[in-house]
């Protein structure tokens, strides 16, 4: 918002800049055009000074041209017709003898937004592209960029994009990054700049050229050249072993990235490169900057999953700081339950403990969670420590405590004396809903251990009335009715005021079903409640060994210096469930033509010639891989969906055109309804280079409502799954595109 006399202040500086006197002393005139800037930056509107700012830029001081340029970059699209006077001036300052200016001109050209102003910068580009000056050419590579999204959809500039392709091989390092980020932006739509075998090569043997943060944006373009021969893999591992000892966290990890996902069938290299990176990642986990420090704590995780107890013997490094954030200490914790053995258990049992009295309330409960889980190992020395975490009576304790007995109770029967033994009287400080659900659990469970089970149960009855979540009801229901089963006589009476009641007076319609099903299911004997409530359970060791079992390293290379170990899977394809995904087909090679590895789908109705892409960048479906109806429904039925979306859709769907269009981008169609069905459906299968399958579900309910899609992968891949949604959408979109 503008200042209070920001009139005022915009007249005064306007006499000031057309005053001769200041014009012909530099120093005040520069100072008048400093006050500009501060106005501009303070929220002061001083456009309507844009006239004499665009006379003051007609000077060969090269200060006061930055100070001009600024100004008018950020005025431009305000004040069009005057920005227009400017572009003479910038035009000839494009020709100046000093390469700084040239630069400078050039750059805040392609910083202009104001309409029509794409004539007039693509000429002093293209100048700028063959400039002997690096700094001219390093400004000319991105306003290529910029220029192609001011002509916003029209045709990418074959001659441009060979140009900057050919400059790939510059002498400056900073020119070469450029053209990688211009040619990414440039080609977005047709899946980005590719990455042959000569371009590889040649960014492989410039890396020593390169400054940390160019060497990762090379690495991470270098994830896009799969090796012909083994031989060759091997000379661009040794080429990159460099990168593994780099001083920066980013490129050790991008180059640890590209190893892993190189030598994808080369299990002990993969071994080695994580052998070699624990080192960077320890000196990042213990960082002063707290982003890299919890980066790097997800990526330790990551690699325990594959390699447990790979970190054991430097887990002090994991100790959490009193200066710590929370969410560090969290994950510290999380990774120091992956790193215990015999000889360290005692250390980190112990420094858990210290954690659990901490003031921070989630603290303390994840501690205590965090012990809990190590009690699977070792349980007699945690129960021991939990049990005397209850003599501390503190609420939130005491809820966590219960909630980990409850957990161990499952999944380590031999510990059940020991858990019942300290129950009593642990109801005396519990409020919380989690902690409550826990203790009833266990006293439903196990309460014929429990001498005092029926009577805590009758105190929870007793303030049923004043109870808040209807969770808990649910739950001492059910407790209350199988201690019933083994304690009748102490528990006729109180389990008789519950179901009366859940069934006369509760107001919650799931509180009161479940207590009707338990007077009807009682009513049908106590024998047949027996065999509905006390069953045998699941054998929990399955559970355990489902979260112990190891991950291939190949079951997440691709994610490795992603946000999705510190997101999680889970979260971060909700994250990018909603975005809006780009065409990412197809590419060039150096010097390629524009029109390489597209195809045109012409549609028969409109005769409309659209382009649609075969190839996605890190995705390459087989044109050949054919799947039977009886194969498609096995491996349908075997796995789960891994991502639902739902795309715009209107009017009735046509086969044919949906054939075609899908039989482009090399996607089988299994089975499909036909024209005018309700609901109609579709099954289709691709399969990409590395076998990795893709089964779709397409089904629209009705006409002009949202066409749902579903999509199972034979591997866990997220990159390559983005990538298939990517191509299946762009290929509806066409075909929504032609039948409109």
């Amino acid at each position: 918002m503008p200042y209070w006399g920001a009139d005022d202040a915009v007249a005064e500086l306007r006499r000031a800049l057309s005053n001769r006197h200041v014009q012909a002393d530099r120093l005040r005139y520069r100072n008048v055009l400093l006050r500009v800037i501060r106005r501009m930056t303070q929220g002061v509107d001083v456009s309507g000074v844009f006239m004499e700012m665009v006379k003051a830029s007609a000077t060969g001081d090269i200060v006061q041209k930055k100070l001009v340029y600024l100004y008018m970059c950020t005025y431009a699209s305000l004040q069009p017709d005057l920005a227009l006077l400017a572009i003479n001036t910038l035009c000839k300052d494009c020709s100046d003898p000093n390469p700084m200016v040239r630069g400078l001109a050039l750059r805040s050209m392609c910083s202009l937004r104001m309409p029509g102003i794409q004539e007039y910068i693509q000429q002093p580009v293209l100048n700028g592209l063959r400039d002997k000056a690096s700094y001219v050419r390093r400004v000319a590579v991105l306003g290529c960029a910029k220029m192609q999204k001011l002509q916003g959809d029209t045709e990418v500039d074959g001659v441009l994009v060979n140009e900057l392709y050919s400059l790939l091989r510059d002498q400056d390092p900073i020119v070469v990054v450029n053209c990688l980020r211009a040619l990414e932006e440039i080609l977005r739509r047709e899946g980005g700049v590719v990455i042959n075998k000569p371009i590889a090569h040649h960014l492989l043997k410039r890396m020593s050229d390169l400054d940390q943060w160019g060497q990762s944006e090379v690495l991470a373009f270098l994830l896009r050249y799969k090796p012909r021969s083994e031989e060759e893999l091997f000379d661009i591992l040794s080429l990159l072993d460099g990168s593994l000892k780099s001083t920066s966290p980013s490129v050790v990890m991008a180059a640890t990235k590209l190893f892993l996902v190189l030598a994808k069938d080369f299990p002990q290299v993969q071994t080695d490169v994580l052998v070699r990176v624990k080192g960077p990642l320890l000196a990042a986990c213990t960082s002063e900057s707290r982003e890299l420090c919890f980066a790097a704590l997800c990526h330790v995780r990551q690699i325990l999953g594959s390699l447990p107890g790979h970190f054991s013997s430097h887990y002090k490094k994991f100790f959490c700081s009193y200066s710590e954030p929370h969410y560090i200490k969290c994950q510290k914790m999380e990774v120091l339950c992956e790193l215990v053995n015999d000889e360290n258990v005692q250390q980190v049992l112990e420094e858990l403990k210290s954690y659990c009295t901490d003031v921070s309330v989630e603290l303390a409960q994840g501690a205590i969670f965090a012990i809990g889980s190590i009690a699977r190992t070792y349980t007699e020395q945690c129960v021991g420590i939990l049990t005397e975490l209850l003599g501390l009576k503190q609420e939130h304790i005491t809820s966590a405590v219960v909630q980990a007995f409850r957990d161990l109770v499952w999944l380590c029967p031999q510990c059940t004396e020991a858990v019942c033994q300290a129950l009593p009287s642990c109801e005396e400080a519990m409020q919380d809903s989690e902690g409550k659900q826990a203790l009833i659990w266990l006293l439903g469970v196990h309460g014929e251990r429990v001498p005092n089970a029926p009577y805590v149960l009758e105190d929870f009855v007793e303030n049923v009335r004043s109870e808040t979540f209807p969770a808990v009801k649910m739950e001492l229901l059910t407790a209350l009715v199988r201690l019933f089963l083994f304690r009748p006589a102490e528990c006729q009476d109180i389990l008789g005021r519950l179901l009366y009641y859940c069934i006369e007076e509760e107001t919650d319609m799931v509180v009161r079903d479940r207590g009707l099903f338990y007077y009807r299911l009682l009513q049908a004997g106590v024998e047949e409640a027996k065999q509905v409530l006390c069953s045998p359970k699941s054998d929990p060791s399955l559970g355990l060994l489902e979260d112990q079992a190891e991950r291939p390293v190949n079951k997440w290379a691709s994610e490795f210096n992603t946000l999705v170990p510190i997101y999680g899977k889970a979260r971060w394809a909700v994250v990018t469930a909603n975005w809006a995904t780009e065409p990412r087909c197809g590419g060039f090679p150096f010097a390629a033509p524009m029109t390489a590895g597209t195809e045109s789908l012409i549609s028969e109705e409109n005769k409309e010639v659209l382009q649609v892409h075969s190839d996605s960048a890190g995705l390459t479906l087989i044109p050949k891989a054919h799947l039977t109806a009886e194969q498609f429904e096995k491996t349908w039925l075997s796995l789960d969906v891994n991502c639902q979306q739902a795309l715009p859709w209107h009017g009735a769907a046509h086969p044919d055109t949906i054939q075609t269009a899908l039989q482009v981008v090399h996607i089988q169609t299994i089975a499909m309804s036909k024209a005018g069905a309700q609901p109609w459906k579709a099954y289709l299968s691709a399969q990409d280079e590395s076998g990795c399958l893709f089964l779709t579900e397409l089904l629209l309910e009705t006409e002009n409502s949202d066409m749902q899609v579903s999509v199972k992968q034979s591997e866990e891949r997220t990159e390559a799954l983005q990538h298939f949604i990517s191509v299946l959408r762009t290929v509806m979109g066409t075909v929504l595109g032609l039948k409109s």
